[in-house]
């Protein structure tokens, strides 16, 4: 008798975890993220909505929001503190600390800077040097467009005073196709692309070509590196995902975007996809996201010889490819 209650209690011990709850049925609660772009919804964001729609940063405890808001707006929240992550161009970072405020780049979004001087070939502008005299129209005298112009004269020898600079907004397509400026400055994923499709020919100088400059990149800030650096790495990582995922396979990229940007379903495919090819050539990097030294090297000394800011920062807390690996 003892014997048969040894082993009914055997039995019913070994039964137990085969009817306890299991860990898995509970998912684990998402660290919700809003992510500055400094843009409008766009193709050229496809590797966030590729990381999202698969599951990239759910699988790192992650939910991504994306915010469209202006790009200043995110360095800012970023510096204080109030937001852990945000999409900015290179010289945002080192405006940023000039100022006081500890944000770092962590992961290069394009591996060159992706500015450009557009013009009708009609005008000449083959080299940097055929600039000089021009009329150019750039979005105003801040921001990428303006660092990368200054960088490119500057290749040349030529000083602002040399050109006669146009503040335009954003509205670089059309004012060149109307002849009211004789060069546009832009990015190499959207006005050049623009205005071949409107029909133009047009001659591009990437500013890239000539010197190399901190590009678009991820930021964070120094406390979150040193509290949380399992987040910011989870977050790099995913991001990376989607960059290879949408180099891999843009034609699945680009659908996934439809969900993302509302006006793509009804915009023209082939104009879009230009942009998309020509922002894969930009993420199309060896690794993806390493972010260049000596380009930082490049931009601190534009942006010094600009008056941005007179004393030399310590780059090396600047930026950080620790994440990427």
């Amino acid at each position: 008798m003892r014997n048969k209650l040894i082993i009914l209690m055997m039995v019913f011990l070994l039964a137990l975890p085969a009817c306890a709850p299991q860990a898995t049925a509970t998912p684990a609660a998402l660290t919700q993220v809003r992510l500055p772009l400094g843009y409008i919804p766009n193709i050229q964001f496809a590797p966030l909505y590729v990381a999202i729609e698969k599951g990239y940063y759910r699988e790192a405890g992650l939910e991504i929001v994306p915010d469209y808001s202006f790009e200043t707006d995110g360095v800012a929240l970023v510096g204080a503190g109030k937001l852990p992550f945000a999409v900015v161009s290179g010289e945002q970072v080192l405006l940023a600390r000039a100022q006081g405020l500890p944000v770092v780049y962590v992961m290069a979004w394009y591996k060159d800077y992706p500015v450009a001087v557009v013009s009708k070939m009609a005008q000449g502008i083959k080299t940097p040097a055929d600039l000089k005299g021009k009329k150019i129209g750039l979005p105003g005298l801040y921001g990428a467009s303006y660092v990368g112009l200054r960088a490119l004269l500057d290749s040349v020898g030529l000083a602002e005073k040399d050109v006669t600079l146009d503040s335009i907004g954003f509205n670089q397509v059309e004012a060149l196709a109307a002849d009211q400026e004789q060069a546009v400055v832009g990015y190499l994923t959207n006005e050049p692309i623009q205005l071949r499709a409107a029909g133009y020919q047009v001659d591009v100088i990437p500013v890239s070509d000539h010197v190399q400059l901190a590009s678009n990149g991820i930021i964070t800030n120094e406390k979150a590196i040193a509290e949380n650096p399992v987040l910011v790495h989870a977050f790099v990582q995913a991001t990376l995902k989607g960059i290879r995922d949408t180099i891999a396979n843009p034609n699945e990229a680009y659908e996934i975007s439809k969900k993302y940007v509302e006006t793509l379903s009804s915009a023209d495919e082939t104009i879009q996809k230009k942009i998309l090819a020509e922002s894969i050539s930009l993420w199309q990097a060896n690794p993806p996201g390493q972010s260049d030294p000596q380009a930082w090297d490049n931009m601190q000394a534009v942006l010094m010889k600009m008056g941005s800011y007179a004393n030399p920062l310590d780059l090396s807390k600047a930026f950080n490819n620790d994440f990427i690996k």
